[in-house]
């Protein structure tokens, strides 16, 4: 059997912790690579993670290194990684112990070549196209004279100077000038935020201007570069303010030139598309008044000329208003006697009139009204006393029918009228009670009795005794019997 505890055999192989070992490789490594340039395509790129720092991976076709870019450094870096961009970085080669892994942490980054950023602009504007961002149906007009331009540019640069010299030889105008860095990491940043800014009035003044121009020098394609940014595209398509764009010399080309209302090929071009020659445009306005001036004279003297031959084809005065005149004098002079011949007749009409109305004609009409009145109360005195006869005659015939259908005539047949204390009538003999006193009535007259018994088994209560009502009077010429 072997031992419970065997002892270790001696040897000479150094014993490491895990700690010691992971930083014995991290000083190795560090040591044996130093400072680097690492050529490779920026794979996993996802911006800055939310403490600053940020971390992607450097690949080729054979193998993959981690990256990290510290957030200081980040900051100062004058070109961004971007997805599947070839690149090289400067930095070291470390090594993370807390993940067994080595990595480079760049201090530098460049594009690998003109042709990987050629290739990778070909791309964003490829995808901004096809969103229709640089479509001409988008392009807005420029305003013929802007009363404030604003630009956006570096402030200290001679771009600024070209401009404001340009704009003061052509047209002096109200300036806004937007400070902006126009090269480096934050380029796109400020150029973006100025347009914005432009079209929601965040100046000073708070104006809004009429006209934007976005300008700078001449330059690389890296140094250009801010002005391919996505951002900056996006918000020179939403200005609802239209937009110069003036970036770089003539040869030179960005992507905001193809959003752009209008592509200058220099900040100088840009200040004379901007506005007019003050000079050409007053010796126009001249040249047109004077023109003006000389239409209106033609014009009026063919009007005058048209007047004056129109005015030679009209007859004379004397020609237009000799035959009214004429008739006018031969109308008043039969005037007087039209007027003397209807006196004449309303006359003898009066006369006729006034013989109608003689005195004994008069008389004798009043006499015929009168006696006409008379028949007629009379006529009507004799109608009311008819009606009031025949109202009569029925009134009769309706007391008779009373009569005919009254209780009265019950009673005369041999009946009679059975009345309580009260002057209610007695309907049943379950309603009198023993002691109560009845009144009678018969066709000749009225008798009281008082009710021995009834017809209930059960004694009735006492009755107080009511004060005696008086009887009614018997209808007719029948007499009380009490």
């Amino acid at each position: 059997m072997a031992p419970r505890n065997p002892q270790p055999e001696p040897t000479n192989i150094t014993e490491y912790s895990v700690s010691e070992l992971a930083f014995e490789l991290k000083r190795t490594v560090e040591d044996a690579y130093g400072l680097i340039r690492l050529r490779g395509e920026v794979s996993g790129y996802r911006g800055p993670h939310s403490s600053g720092h940020c971390y992607f991976k450097l690949k080729d076709e054979k193998a993959v290194i981690e990256a990290v870019v510290w957030r200081g450094v980040f900051g100062r870096l004058k070109f961004q990684p971007e997805e599947g961009l070839e690149i090289v970085a400067k930095g070291k080669i470390t090594t993370f112990p807390g993940g067994s892994k080595y990595q480079i942490v760049i201090e530098e980054l460049e594009p690998a070549g003109a042709g990987a950023l050629m290739a990778l602009l070909e791309q964003r504007k490829k995808q901004l196209a096809a969103e229709g961002l640089f479509d001409e149906e988008h392009k807005q007009e420029l305003p013929f004279l802007p009363g404030v331009i604003g630009v956006v540019t570096s402030p200290t640069g001679a771009v600024i100077r070209d401009i404001l010299h340009r704009l003061s030889d052509r047209f002096p105008s109200h300036v806004i000038v937007w400070p902006v860095r126009v090269q480096g990491e934050t380029s796109a940043a400020e150029v973006a935020a100025a347009i914005a800014g432009f079209n929601v009035g965040a100046t000073a003044d708070g104006i809004l201007p009429d006209l934007i121009i976005v300008a700078r020098g001449g330059g690389s394609l890296e140094d250009l570069w801010g002005f391919n940014e996505e951002t900056v595209v996006r918000a020179a398509a939403a200005s609802a303010i239209p937009l110069i764009s003036a970036v770089g010399h003539e040869t030179d080309w960005t992507l905001i030139d193809l959003v752009a209302d209008y592509r200058a090929p220099t900040p100088t071009a840009a200040a004379e598309r901007a506005v007019p020659v003050r000079s050409e445009l007053l010796n126009t306005v001249r040249t047109s008044g004077v023109r003006m001036a000389g239409t209106m004279r033609r014009a009026l003297e063919h009007w005058r000329s048209r007047v004056t031959a129109s005015a030679r084809g009209l007859p004379r005065r004397e020609a237009i208003l000799g035959l009214p005149r004429q008739r006018l004098d031969t109308a008043s002079r039969r005037l007087l006697q039209s007027l003397r011949a209807n006196t004449q007749s309303h006359r003898a009409v009066l006369a006729r009139e006034a013989e109608a109305l003689r005195p004994g004609l008069v008389v004798r009409r009043v006499v015929t009204a009168r006696e006409l009145l008379v028949r007629l109360d009379r006529d009507r005195a004799r109608a009311i006393t008819a009606r009031v006869e025949r109202a009569r005659q029925r009134l009769d015939a309706q007391v008779k029918l009373l009569g005919t259908l009254g209780y009265h005539n019950v009673l005369a047949r041999g009946f009679a009228l059975v009345r309580d204390a009260d002057g209610a009538m007695a309907r049943s003999a379950g309603a009198v009670r023993p002691g109560e006193v009845l009144d009678i009535q018969f066709a000749d007259g009225h008798i009281e009795v008082e009710v021995l018994q009834g017809t209930s088994t059960e004694p009735a209560p006492p009755k107080p005794k009511r004060p005696k009502k008086p009887k009614p009077a018997p209808d007719g010429d029948q007499g009380s019997l009490l």
